[in-house]
């Protein structure tokens, strides 16, 4: 595996102390006001504020890794994107009692099992497959959105089929 290399979307860039600056007022000075990791200690969020305007923002250091290729059914590849995969969380649980801390777990449940399970190229069905099991246990109603999309259902009997066989497991764990 290729060596890790920082990544920061900060400040300060990677190897140099050139700042960016602010986009609030364009001064190149700040301080740190918080700094926590985030992503199970693989990125580090640190709130800033700026010494020109003092107003705050948010900014993000993460490990940059070798990139995943996310394999289509159709055979095309393109390169793995969080926010791709958050996007279709955000749909799926539009209006659902779904925080965007549970989504965001989710996304780091994937992004976990990718890196420990393929080296360059994931199946786009795999991804898939870890987002339906993590919504279904979270929100069925979510589950049933995502796996709509997902599976792409081709009429309203594939989808009460799912439905159905949601219900059947929940009554079964009602009588448990």
């Amino acid at each position: 595996m290729a060596p890790l290399q920082v990544a920061q979307n900060s400040p300060f860039e990677a190897g140099g102390d050139h700042p960016v600056r602010c986009p609030f007022c364009g001064a190149d000075d700040d301080r740190v006001v918080d700094s926590r990791t985030i992503s199970e200690g693989r990125a580090v969020r640190r709130r800033r504020e700026c010494l020109g305007c003092n107003k705050r923002l948010t900014t993000y250091e993460r490990i940059e890794e070798v990139p995943r290729l996310v394999v289509k059914k159709s055979q095309s590849r393109q390169a793995f994107s969080r926010t791709k995969v958050l996007d279709g969380l955000i749909a799926a649980c539009q209006k659902r009692p779904v925080s965007v801390e549970q989504m965001e777990t989710i996304v780091d449940q994937v992004e976990k099992q990718i890196r420990e399970k393929f080296d360059h190229e994931v199946p786009s069905v795999f991804i898939g497959e870890v987002v339906s099991a993590q919504l279904k246990e979270l929100d069925p109603v979510a589950y049933v959105r995502f796996a709509s999309v997902y599976q792409e259902f081709a009429d309203i009997s594939e989808f009460f089929q799912e439905l159905t066989a949601l219900m059947e497991k929940r009554d079964i764990e009602d009588v448990r």
